[in-house]
């Protein structure tokens, strides 16, 4: 990988490997001599690859018309000469200049394809960042947080330190943790707009006016290196099915000495009494289900592999079952109606299942809000959680 470091806040890379040129920071100059070295770069990556060059802009947050020009020049000329080659110019939803101020280059010249990154960056997206999913996430936190206020201080959660929790959802937990602990500073991060909507709504109904929502991709954060003491991702690498990326942004932005906190699920052990058969084939084909769309609802375990791959040490795992004794029996009825909703009402009609399979997978759903308030039953639904330190 070459790269030149034309300024402070500006920055271009060259990967060989996979063809692709990035532009990243803020770049503008008054001439365009200032960034002769990026534009030679760019330049020569065109000579070297063959096929499809990516020009990645999706941590470009600042550009002129000067630099805009000087880049796009170079790109236009190759097209003239060089009828093999393709380009592909990657934006971010994030940065939607970018996609407007690219977008019209397909538009004049064929061999150029703008491709907005983030609009389908995951296959599980559509049914995370629907506004289905808000009930869930909030009655969830509220009986996970029961466990949670406890454990945090045992992986770095104390008053006075920057936080910054990614993937924040409705940003209910980011208002718990300021309430309880009182952070200097909290950073919460959502790719979906309508529950930062939601969760600046929450923030607003509990009089906190100091937490710092912000619209943004996880696994390419417009957020400097090194800035957090304290970095939170709760329910969200098993998700994403590039967890490796989310990993390294994570760990990007975490001090060295901070700490990183997950939690994640294992589903197939979700358990039920009674009708505990049911419910088991139930929670194994939730991880099925997941795993057809890139998901890994089974992998609250495998968190210390993850963080030490990851280059963590001092890692911390540990897991609690939230059940219907936690308090209101109703609450946890609730959390996996709304699961049935998701999972057998959108994900497996979305995967082709058959009617059949549906109506038994729905009734496993039906026994575990069975188990859950029947005066002798119980219901379970396990996390991990673990943290790992940033190297000094």
């Amino acid at each position: 990988m070459s790269q030149a470091d034309l300024s402070t806040s500006f920055r271009a890379e060259f990967d060989a490997n996979s063809q692709e040129f990035c532009l990243a920071g803020v770049i503008r100059p008054r001439s365009i001599e200032e960034i002769a070295p990026g534009v030679s770069m760019l330049k020569e990556a065109i000579d070297e690859v063959r096929g499809v060059l990516y020009i990645n802009v999706r941590r470009l947050v600042q550009m002129n018309n000067t630099a805009f020009h000087a880049f796009v020049r170079v790109v236009l000329d190759a097209c003239r000469t060089r009828s093999d080659l393709r380009f592909v110019v990657v934006t971010s939803s994030v940065v939607g200049w970018t996609t407007r101020m690219f977008g019209h280059l397909n538009r004049i010249e064929p061999q150029i394809t703008v491709e907005v990154y983030d609009s389908t960056f995951y296959p599980g997206q559509s049914f995370v960042e629907n506004t289905s999913f808000i009930p869930i996430l909030r009655t969830q936190t509220k009986m996970t947080w029961r466990h949670e206020r406890t454990i945090l201080p045992r992986h770095g959660m104390r008053a006075g330190i920057a936080m910054a929790d990614i993937c924040c959802g409705i940003g209910d937990f980011a208002v718990l943790v300021q309430k309880e602990f009182q952070p200097a500073r909290i950073v919460a991060l959502d790719h979906s707009k309508a529950s930062l909507a939601y969760a600046r709504d929450v923030a607003a109904g509990f009089g906190i006016t100091d937490i710092e929502y912000t619209y943004g991709d996880a696994s390419e954060m417009l957020l400097d290196d090194n800035q957090f003491d304290f970095v939170s991702c709760r329910h969200s690498l098993q998700i994403f099915n590039r967890s490796d990326m989310l990993l390294a942004e994570l760990y990007r932005i975490c001090k060295p000495g901070g700490r990183v906190y997950i939690t994640n699920e294992k589903n197939s052990h979700c358990l039920g009494e009674p009708r505990s058969q049911s419910i088991q084939w139930t929670y194994n084909e939730v991880a099925k289900l997941f795993s057809h769309f890139e998901m890994d609802v089974e992998l609250g375990p495998k968190s210390r592999r993850y963080l030490a791959d990851a280059g963590f040490d001092d890692i911390v795992v540990e897991s609690f079952m939230v059940t219907n004794l936690d308090g209101d029996p109703q609450d946890f009825a609730d959390v996996i109606t709304a699961w049935e909703k998701v999972y057998a009402g959108e994900m497996a009609v979305k995967r082709g299942d058959s009617p059949e399979f549906i109506q038994r997978f729905r009734q496993g759903f039906k026994d575990h809000i069975f188990a859950a308030l029947h005066p002798k039953g119980y219901a379970g639904w396990p996390i991990w959680v673990a943290s790992g330190r940033k190297p000094l």
